[in-house]
């Protein structure tokens, strides 16, 4: 695998050659410092223009080109990283070995159609795409209570914090109703002229052909950007946990456990915390899912996970209203088990097993390694072969250090009342 990146001025090119996939992937990353108002819209405009463009004004030509172009396939996902709104559109197809000579060209062209040419006529979107996805919208925020795990978890941030990690990445109705043709496009504007920007493709390439085609088809205009910390400020944790019962109409409770980390450093953050999560509730040998669901029956599920750009780790599980306080107590138990060092030699080397596969299986993705290198890119954190070296040789003493850095913060019940 060979990297190369070229710093275009108004946004970077990052090009991967391999001849491990038969496939090419091109991934437009935008990102903005996050503004609460701006996170519904910004989903709905990815959304729009996924639908049309100004040459495929309907979802069926736009269908049709993907046909047309080898099943050539392109998506949008929208979400948070840290301090940050990050949207990515993301284009695959065969490579022209596979297909014919110039395909991938056309494929690349497709996809600036999607981004820089949308339907939009005299400043302002199409109002027959825009009803479409405005349907869409309104369903989608009016029924978010209906997947019970994810609202949970939404639910715990907003009661934890005030502050970004708080925001719904999904977006908000009342927000949605203040959207028409004409401010989309106006955002729309702000977004591919202000927007920090970063291009990756990844295949068996022609660095030279893939520079020239994505610079003639990808002119973005240079301007200053605004930065700010990617990692969200830091909380403490109040001294006393704080409680939080819904109730809902469903079958199971949902409960999610919101969890500070307090003072990690960076080596910290990249390296013990990954293996103290594993050990703790991440997976089935893990010590939430060991004792909290098969010792003492209590949960369907449990699972912890981290947010290190967030200072934060969150535990989820499925439970019932009367297991209640012996989950959460069990919960506490089992950190208060890990800050004193009670886990095993075997405990960590399973963890740095799971940990290092999970490293070994990024290079059998293309999404994944693009991924990678976009986080070496924004935070500097270590290549994939340094990330090995360095976490088969954390210790326990560093896995014990950092259990004592997470702090209980909120605890979150979303009862369900069909029990």
């Amino acid at each position: 695998m060979e990297y190369v990146q070229k710093d275009l001025k108004a946004y970077k090119l990052h090009m991967i050659k391999t001849d491990k996939f038969k496939s090419v992937m091109v991934r437009v990353y935008f990102r903005q410092p996050i503004v609460k108002e701006n996170i519904t819209k910004r989903s709905f405009l990815t959304t729009m223009l996924n639908l049309s463009s100004k040459k495929y004004p309907t979802k069926r030509l736009m269908a049709l080109q993907s046909q047309d172009l080898y099943s050539c396939k392109i998506s949008s996902v929208d979400s948070r990283l840290g301090n940050y709104l990050n949207t990515s559109f993301t284009m695959t197809v065969l490579n022209d070995k596979y297909t014919e000579e110039g395909n991938l060209a056309k494929s690349i062209e497709f996809l600036g159609d999607v981004i820089y040419d949308p339907d939009v006529k005299d400043g302002k979107f199409s109002t027959k795409s825009f009803n479409i996805v405005m349907n869409q919208a309104c369903l989608a925020l009016s029924s978010i209570k209906e997947d019970t795990r994810s609202y949970s978890v939404m639910r715990l941030l907003e009661e934890m914090d005030d502050g970004v990690i708080s925001y719904r990445s999904v977006g908000y109705l009342d927000d949605l109703k203040s959207i028409n043709e004409e401010n989309l496009y106006d955002y729309y504007l702000e977004m591919i002229s202000r927007d920090m920007m970063d291009v990756f493709v990844i295949g068996d390439i022609d660095f030279k052909e893939i520079e020239q085609l994505i610079k003639k088809i990808f002119k973005a205009k240079v301007f200053k950007k605004i930065r700010v910390p990617y990692i969200v400020e830091e909380k403490k944790a109040p001294r006393n946990k704080r409680i939080v019962k819904e109730s809902n109409d469903s079958n199971q409770s949902k409960l999610a456990v919101g969890f500070r980390l307090c003072g990690l450093s960076e080596y910290e953050r990249n390296y013990p915390l990954s293996l103290f999560n594993i050990i703790f509730g991440g997976g089935p040998d893990s010590k939430l899912f060991q004792e909290v669901r098969e010792k003492n029956s209590l949960a369907y599920y449990i699972g912890s996970t981290p947010n290190k750009l967030d200072n934060v780790l969150l535990v989820r599980a499925g439970i019932t209203k009367d297991n209640f306080d012996l989950s959460v107590n069990l919960i506490e138990k089992e950190l208060a088990n890990m800050c004193k060092g009670k886990f095993n030699d075997e405990d960590i080397d399973k963890a740095k097993e799971l940990f290092t596969s999970a490293i070994d299986e990024i290079s059998e993705s293309k999404a994944r390694i693009i991924e990678s290198y976009y986080m070496i890119e924004l935070l500097g954190v270590d290549d994939i072969e340094t990330k090995k070296q360095k976490m088969l040789k954390v210790t326990k003493d560093e896995i014990v250090k950092v259990a004592k850095k997470v702090k209980i913060d909120m605890v979150y019940m979303l009862e369900g009342d069909k029990e």
